[in-house]
């Protein structure tokens, strides 16, 4: 008898029929004897729709009211996939990331969860039931209802893998692992069959939307091994573990690309010292992420300048444009000038930090296509540049193309 967690996306729990395939899947391991916690998605599409609805309300909705709405969405999802159980005669009980108990700090929308006491789920499970926790939620110290941002329910199964010991952690999603590529863009992309923690995490961070970055991370800090496969049929999928030898005999894992990038360029800042750290820091305080950022210093007459670019996640550019308006009068930059039309094209492989070369081909590689590279941001076991979002997809087949095809 193994303690599986089961985490199942949106599209897996898309419709009525899709949630019963997710119960006959559990039931079929209950009935082997396991101890079963489903961990699920909002439906397809609902976390968007509750998104609209708030911003036909108004354009900019307090965070907290926010949390509250999209939180129904995981709470349909798990009352649905307990009458699915029921209908099988499982015995099954649906719990908020509240009653969970899923503890988390107070940054609305992007709250980190702190702890993990999951007494009421243990006791769940001594009783025979499958436990159905809504995933990408959890609640403060002080009662308030809090999300984990997009893709948080993946960090919910792995915390709770964590927390419970589980012996089995899988995330189920609409593709069968773990790819080289989007093979909705790339045709001859191929699934891996173990991927590390460090290049799932890379991919994760630039991207590839199978798996949310800080749940990769999570379960790297915490040894979770999981694998990620389809929920759509019964093939295996990719293990994502801790680092071994022979990975770095492959020198490029997979190529991402992101197209949910926006650049913000300040022309003309001031070349003071602390300039950079005061826009930094207000950034920062309005809990935006900030990913790639390049200085280009003028050497010119005049008064000493610099222009000033950062990319943010599109959906944080509106916070982030009114953090930097407010900042025009201090810092005294001449313009703010926003550009969504970007994507960030990445290429991750741990067999980097033994192979020399990879950057000149990359970029060579761009070139032959007629692609511009608009900043470049480098790890040691990635590289990512960031070009014209139209130009995205022709650069992400031809890179994959160099390097995996």
């Amino acid at each position: 008898m193994a303690l599986i967690v089961q985490k199942f996306g949106g599209t897996s729990v898309g419709n009525p029929e899709r949630i019963k395939n997710v119960a006959r899947r559990v039931a079929g391991y209950r009935q082997k004897g396991d101890q079963v916690v489903v961990v699920v998605s909002a439906m397809s599409g609902v976390t968007d729709g509750l998104i609209k609805l708030a911003k036909e309300i108004m354009p900019l909705p307090t965070e907290r009211e926010m949390d509250m709405l999209l939180a129904t969405g995981e709470q349909t999802t798990i009352a649905l996939t307990a009458m699915a159980l029921h209908a099988l005669d499982i015995k099954a009980v649906s719990l908020t990331g509240p009653q969970a108990g899923i503890l988390t700090d107070d940054v609305h929308t992007k709250a980190k969860i702190q702890t993990i006491a999951p007494k009421q789920v243990h006791a769940l499970l001594d009783s025979g039931h499958v436990v159905i926790v809504a995933g990408f939620q959890g609640q403060t110290s002080a009662g308030h209802i809090t999300t984990l941002g997009r893709g948080g329910s993946d960090l919910t199964a792995i915390a709770l893998a964590a927390a419970l010991k589980a012996d089995v952690c899988q995330i189920y999603t609409d593709v069968d692992g773990v790819y080289t590529a989007d093979p909705r863009i790339v045709p001859g992309a191929r699934k891996l069959e173990e991927i590390s923690y460090d290049e799932m995490l890379e991919l994760a961070s630039l991207g590839a939307k199978v798996m949310q970055s800080r749940s990769v991370e999570f379960a790297k800090k915490f040894g979770v091994v999981f694998e990620v496969r389809s929920s759509l049929n019964g093939n295996r999928g990719t293990i994502v573990k801790e680092e071994t030898m022979n990975m770095e005999d492959v020198v490029i894992r997979g190529v991402s690309l992101d197209k949910n990038q926006a650049k913000i360029t300040l022309v003309a800042v001031p070349d003071h010292p602390g300039v950079a750290a005061r826009v930094f820091k207000a950034i920062g305080d309005a809990a935006i992420n900030v990913d790639m950022i390049v200085q280009n210093i003028s050497h010119g007459l005049g008064t000493p300048a610099t222009d000033l670019s950062f990319t943010v996640d599109k959906p944080d550019l509106p916070k982030a444009r009114k953090v930097i308006d407010n900042l025009k009068a201090d810092i005294g930059y001449r313009e703010a000038i926003a550009d969504e039309n970007i994507g960030k094209l990445s290429i991750v492989g741990v067999g980097m930090r033994s192979h020399s070369g990879v950057a000149a081909k990359m970029f060579e590689t761009l070139a032959k296509e007629k692609i511009n590279i608009e900043m470049i941001s480098t790890s040691e076991i990635k590289i990512s540049v960031v070009i014209e979002l139209g130009q995205g997809e022709q650069a992400m087949q031809a890179v994959h193309q160099a390097f995996l095809g």
